[in-house]
């Protein structure tokens, strides 16, 4: 895309399950406008629209001063999860049909090896298809395509009644034309279906996540592109001519045309945005290593960041599924501000079911009746009885009462032991998802600033800083935004990645051509975008491994294999703590591509007093405390708080604890500290 007009506003939605989230931004002044609107899972678009025009609103805009339209989707998650993607077949070489459901001998982490029962495959054996091709690992061409096969593979998808076809073939990484060829056949004798090759969504080595890969894929084509065409729609009908620009799972944004070729990149689209957010606003303080925490309505989203950069990761998973493309490197537990707390055997369990957007916690008002986090907060008085500036109102009773129903009467305990029990299984499960991305990666906690975002995230910042040992915790401007806001600092962002037809010693010669040709796609890329030749950048990335290992380390390629050899070594000796005397191998070459946007400006906040708006008493394990309640915006930067107090915004409420301080810095952001003494 071009680059958006200096005079014109960005707006930036995120969709969450619970809430979705709109920030306006004047380019010019940094001025933003936000919103918060629940979400409408039947139709996201509703939303979408919804949020839209209530920024606008609030700034007494039109949507022809809109330049640019940014967005965070997890439409495509949701259709993972839910198993609801399109009847999909799969096309693969003959005598490879059962790639699928021989898959990988290891069981998921936290399974009992006993009781864990094989998920079925997203594509049965019934719809798995084979043609007459063989390529060997090298690229060899050992049988010719038989193109009788293929037509009767098309035939027997139609029999079948599919929506979507993936296209797998063994080693066509080495040789795409085989696969190429079957997808032209197939888009010209299947019109209306769906159609995804891997060479044109993961074009690397192992067939089993290739294949789930491009699987899921074109599970999803169908209706993303619906999606996304109903939204340039909807925008159209609203006067906004803006591009749409959609968030990808690494962190970066791409035009709706990529999206629709290649659905699966935006899976961890809303996650993703946050980072970036969190990343931006921590830099602004003069921070560079956080670990950011995401604590939305379902789950809570962990990331480490270390020197500023935003790690990427090949090894992720959607639900039960590998999702082997280029994504930033989180984790997820399932505890949210939705999470159901419930008594079984005597224990007490909290996630990873959610209540969800709709009844939701049981303070809502709209139906629910399960004991929730959020109904845990708002019992023990860490939550005002308003949210949402007002819009939308709390009922206390309803969550004691579910608290004591659910919880407290079943484990015979006073209702505020109770509500304190469930906020510290869902403060422990966060602390061992942290761990995951800190400590088992050879990072101490202690040595970075803990960022908590999201509805939820302030309210437990302190929490989770003292089981970390975390000394600074630091909540952003609009901590309940911060996906949205993450969109407005986003660059146009793509990965091209072959892997080599043999892994072997690095061969310079040969790398650097596999290299000048994905920089020929990436120049298409950019071309495709309408990126300016100034906001185009390039990193070439090299995927290693030693000799005989199942996976691989990312280090940078600049053309010298020794270079990428030592480099790999520091890696591995960062990583694991050792290195080996085995052979370097080198697997995968990848470019990464970024397409520079104008940055956001940040609006330096108001100087105004500080203007208490009354107090509440807080329940805590030592006993009830009154706390001051404040309204964030009256709190002018350089003002010391000391803890308990609590803070209100239209988008999240943040907790001080006792023994902590919190200082508004003047880029917006709170700065909280342990009190080392206490």
């Amino acid at each position: 895309m071009p680059s958006p007009d200096p005079q014109l506003m960005s707006v930036a939605v995120d969709i969450g399950g619970t809430f979705t989230d709109i920030t306006l931004q004047d380019p010019a002044s940094g001025r933003a406008w936000r919103a918060k609107t629940p979400s409408t899972p039947a139709d996201p678009s509703r939303a979408f629209l919804t949020g839209v025009r209530l920024a606008l609103e609030a700034a007494g805009a039109a949507a022809s001063d809109i330049g640019r339209v940014l967005h965070g989707t997890t439409v495509a998650t949701n259709l993972i999860l839910e198993g609801k993607g399109a009847r999909s077949a799969l096309i693969t070489t003959q005598g490879f049909r059962h790639v699928l459901d021989i898959g990988r001998q290891d069981i998921p982490r936290r399974a009992n090896l006993y009781a864990w029962i094989k998920p079925l495959r997203p594509v049965p054996p019934s719809r798995v298809l084979e043609v007459i091709e063989r390529v060997g690992p090298g690229g060899t061409v050992l049988t010719a395509l038989d193109e009788a096969s293929v037509v009767a593979a098309a035939e027997a998808c139609r029999r079948l009644g599919v929506q979507s076809v993936a296209i797998c073939l063994l080693h066509s990484f080495a040789h795409p034309a085989h696969e190429r060829r079957v997808a032209e056949m197939l888009r010209a004798a299947l019109p209306g279906v769906a159609v995804t090759a891997s060479v044109d969504v993961l074009p690397v080595a192992r067939e089993y996540e290739r294949s789930l890969v491009t699987i899921l894929n074109a599970s999803v084509m169908p209706a993303i592109s619906t999606y996304v065409a109903r939204l340039e729609d909807r925008l159209a009908e609203a006067g906004i001519a803006a591009p749409l620009l959609l968030m990808q799972s690494n962190g970066g944004v791409a035009g709706a045309a990529a999206i629709r070729r290649a659905p699966a990149v935006t899976a961890l689209s809303g996650p993703a945005a946050g980072v970036v957010g969190a990343r931006e606003v921590a830099l602004a303080a003069g921070i560079a290593n956080i670990i950011t925490v995401d604590i939305g309505g379902t789950s809570a989203d962990i990331c480490l960041i270390k020197d500023g950069r935003i790690g990427l990761t090949q090894h992720g998973k959607v639900g039960e599924w590998p999702l082997c493309l280029p994504m930033v490197d989180m984790v997820t537990v399932g505890a949210g501000g939705g999470s159901i707390a419930r008594v079984g055997d005597g224990a007490l369990t909290v996630g990873p079911a959610s209540a969800g957007a709709e009844p939701g916690p049981a303070c809502y008002g709209h139906g629910g009746t399960e004991a929730t986090v959020t109904d845990a907060h708002i019992a023990l008085g860490h939550l005002p009885p308003e949210l949402l500036g007002g819009h939308m109102r709390l009922d206390p009773r309803a969550a004691e009462a579910a608290i004591q129903a659910r919880v407290a009467t079943p484990l015979g305990l006073p209702l505020h032991t109770a509500a304190r029990g469930i906020l510290a299984i869902a403060d422990s499960n966060m602390v061992g998802a942290i761990r995951v991305v800190s400590v088992e990666r050879g990072h101490d906690p202690r040595d970075f600033a803990l960022v908590p975002f999201g509805g939820a995230g302030p309210l437990h910042g302190c929490a989770l800083a003292e089981l970390l040992g975390i000394t600074t915790v630091l909540v952003p401007p609009a901590p309940g935004v911060l996906c949205a806001e993450g969109l407005l600092a986003a660059d146009l962002r793509a990965e091209f990645q072959r892997a080599l037809p043999i892994a072997g010693r690095p061969d310079a010669g040969a790398a650097s051509a596999i290299v000048a040709a994905l920089r020929q796609e990436a120049e298409a890329w950019f071309n495709e975008e309408r990126v300016p030749v100034a906001d185009r950048a390039c990193e070439d990335i090299a995927l290693m491994r030693y000799e005989g290992q199942g996976g691989e380390l990312a280090v940078p390629w600049d053309g010298d294999a020794d270079a990428a050899v030592a480099a790999f070594n520091a890696a591995h000796q960062a990583l694991y703590g050792f290195v080996l005397a085995a052979p370097v191998e080198l697997v995968t070459l990848r470019v990464e591509a970024t397409g520079h946007l104008p940055p956001p400006v940040i609006a330096a906040p108001a100087a105004i007093g500080t203007a208490a708006a009354g107090t509440r008493i807080i329940h805590f394990a030592s006993g009830p405390r009154e706390a001051a309640v404040l309204d964030r915006a009256s709190i002018a930067p350089g003002t010391v708080l000391a803890g308990p107090a609590i803070l209100t915004q239209l988008d999240a409420t943040t907790l001080i604890t006792p023994g902590w301080t919190a200082e508004v810095h003047p880029s917006g952001s709170l700065i909280l500290r342990r009190d080392q003494a206490g």
